[in-house]
């Protein structure tokens, strides 16, 4: 990005996605290879006030070698230390800036999938974080900054650098602050109202069950009583407005984890472990995933152990609405990138669904939401999308068509 854009880029992140005061602290998550993107945050929180701006470099290599080379107590192993930072990101005075790009990715491709799964599964279980995301205290999103290998990958007839343009390019449109876009973030706001408008009307016609059809895909997910559509960001615990993702184009739900019957067929990669996993297919019985298919019996072999190690991963935690209107999903790109092809189009996830997508809490009784530790969204949907919805008195009422939303 040019130094105009960076900037630009950065003050929507602080200012448009975790509502950033004076006073505040902030914490980030990156990469080595997110420096200048980590840098052009601290300075746009500092002209915002800040009290203190932290950078948590993570390196994969180091988490590889965590897995490859220690004993099974270290795996998913947190420090006192860390302990702590976690539990201080549920203070209403602390903000938390995560960096996606893809670097080193490779390094996990060739480790056990039941260890890299144990690692994922242990460091996502502290109760801590769970009850702070459950109680809206993280005020966090994430975000994507272009890198030499992600450029690579996606634009591989490109040098580095012009393969990074075109990713740089790429983003700032994604998330309304391309030079045809209204000035400062006010695209960028605006957009997030639509899908906060749009999801309010899901939520309204109170929804029994949601059938998805697709290029090899027929499901049928029950939506469980006290459902709430989100989409467009959310206020957290103190009413500060924030967006979780950036950039975003969806409208989901958790469904009801026991009660998902049909096929499915993902119409785009999907990069996972230091993998591209292409033409992923399967069927879910009772809610349960019995079948799954891939191009590569290897890369399918790897993500069904993957899968296998972890409780209730074989569940679905969400189902995601994209049409043929989202930005990232016009380019015609694959990005082999979660946080984008996600938002390219409809997807659902494999593992923990969310809490928040409930009217009332979530504790024992789970109202259908999925208890699980991981999180993979894998995308099913293309131009020919047909997703309709199920009342409760049994009227059906298009929500997608022709790949397109009718409400």
């Amino acid at each position: 990005m040019t130094g105009a854009e960076l900037e630009r880029y950065a003050e929507m992140i602080v200012r448009g996605c975790i509502a950033f005061r004076r006073g505040d602290t902030l914490v980030q998550r990156v990469s080595i290879a997110h420096r200048e993107l980590a840098v052009a945050i601290a300075e746009a929180a500092y002209r915002a006030g800040a009290a203190a701006v932290e950078v948590e470099y993570d390196d994969p290599r180091v988490v590889a070698a965590r897995i490859e080379h220690g004993s099974d107590a270290a795996l998913g192993r947190r420090t006192s230390w860390q302990r702590e930072r976690i539990r201080a990101l549920g203070d209403e005075h602390v903000a938390l800036v995560s960096v996606m790009g893809e670097t080193e990715l490779g390094v996990l491709a060739r480790l056990p999938p039941e260890r890299v799964a144990e690692d994922t599964k242990r460091l996502a279980s502290g109760a801590e974080m769970a009850r702070i995301r459950r109680e809206g205290r993280l005020r966090g999103t994430i975000c994507a900054w272009p890198t030499d290998e992600w450029a690579a990958r996606v634009f591989p007839g490109l040098d580095t650098e012009k393969g990074k343009r075109r990713l740089a390019r790429d983003l700032l449109s994604f998330c309304r602050i391309g030079p045809g876009d209204p000035p400062a973030h006010k695209g960028w706001t605006a957009h997030l109202a639509t899908l906060r408008r749009r999801a309010a009307r899901l939520t309204k016609l109170d929804l029994a069950e949601l059938h998805v059809r697709d290029r090899g895909t027929d499901l049928h997910l029950r939506i469980a009583p006290f459902s709430l559509w989100r989409g467009g960001g959310e206020q957290d615990h103190w009413g500060r407005r924030i967006a979780m993702n950036v950039p975003t184009e969806e409208c989901f739900v958790s469904p009801d984890a026991a009660a998902t019957e049909g096929t499915f067929r993902c119409s785009r990669p999907r990069s996972f472990g230091g993998r591209v996993i292409e033409d992923l297919a399967g069927e879910f019985r009772n809610g349960r995933l019995v079948r799954l298919e891939a191009k590569r019996e290897a890369d399918r072999d790897w993500l069904a152990r993957y899968l296998g190690s972890i409780p209730n991963a074989e569940r679905l935690g969400e189902i995601a609405l994209v049409d043929s209107s989202s930005r990232i999903g016009r380019t015609g790109l694959i990005y082999y990138n979660g946080l984008l092809d996600e938002n390219a189009a409809a997807h659902m996830a494999f593992g923990s669904g969310f809490a928040k997508t409930r009217t009332v809490s979530i504790a024992k009784k789970r109202y259908g939401v999925n208890r699980s530790t991981t999180h993979i969204d894998v995308m099913i949907g293309t131009d020919e999308l047909e997703a309709t919805g199920v009342t409760k008195a049994g009227r059906r009422v298009p929500l997608v068509a022709g790949g397109a939303w009718r409400i």
